[in-house]
């Protein structure tokens, strides 16, 4: 795993020991960052479950002004403070240890331009995270987007109030679902080109197994958390 291109181009991450995180592949980090090219330089950022830190370091490296990482595993976020130091990149970054919930819970700062949601797969977490900042609109800034990785099987339509989705991207394994405000949306001129299906052509069922690489090696992304409290400090610190 590497990071693309920016102040930080070509460092390589370590991996979260162990197989309890997700990470994101190349081929669909690569992707991500193409769709949202400049938007992201000067933007605060929001990486739940963290893992190895891979998507919010690539949004530092780009020109992104400040990153939140919240992570439960202890090795986690060892693993992202150590990326961030090699990238030199972590006086840009906060990195805490907790539960990804309670975290959208209590926080009461700055509202985030981008938050990303990658949790473990297979456990529903991405619509709990998606549906509680649904109804927490403070998180999100005026313009801000909310980008979900998840598996193609996770996929389910979500009743939501504040937020719209506005695209989703599948490269193989993974599937990218974009969200913002239904009101900033709304402001948007209409694009025909928007409604284009963006599916990987040859995308089959055998594809849909538990791939888990980012370079072709298992490597962990976004580590399980659990529904907790946010630990005292000390214990616990995206």
């Amino acid at each position: 795993m590497r990071v693309i291109t920016g102040k930080a181009k070509g460092r390589r991450l370590q991996s979260v020991p162990g197989d309890s995180t997700r990470p994101i592949t190349d081929r669909a980090k690569e992707a991500l960052f193409s769709i949202l090219g400049d938007w992201v330089v000067g933007t605060r950022v929001l990486d739940l479950f963290g893992g190895t830190g891979g998507v919010g370091i690539e949004c530092l490296s780009r020109g992104a002004d400040f990153v939140q990482f919240v992570d439960n595993s202890r090795a986690a976020v060892e693993t992202i403070n150590a990326n961030l130091k090699h990238c030199r990149l972590e006086r840009q970054a906060n990195v805490e240890r907790g539960d990804s919930f309670a975290f959208l819970r209590i926080h009461k700062g700055e509202p985030f331009d981008l938050i990303f949601v990658a949790p473990p797969q297979y456990q529903g977490l991405w619509k709990r995270a998606v549906l509680q900042i649904d109804a927490k609109p403070a998180l999100l800034s005026e313009y801000g987007s909310v980008i979900v990785q998840v598996h193609p099987r996770e996929e389910e339509p979500l009743a939501l109030k504040y937020l719209q989705e506005y695209d989703r991207r599948r490269y193989g394994s993974v599937m990218l679902i974009f969200y913002a405000s239904a009101a900033a949306l709304a402001e948007e001129p209409d694009d025909d080109e928007s409604d284009e299906e963006y599916e990987d052509d040859e995308f089959e069922d055998d594809e849909l197994g538990d791939e888990e690489s980012e370079d072709g090696d298992p490597e962990d992304e976004d580590s399980e958390d659990e529904d907790s409290e946010v630990d005292e400090a000390g214990e616990e610190q995206t």
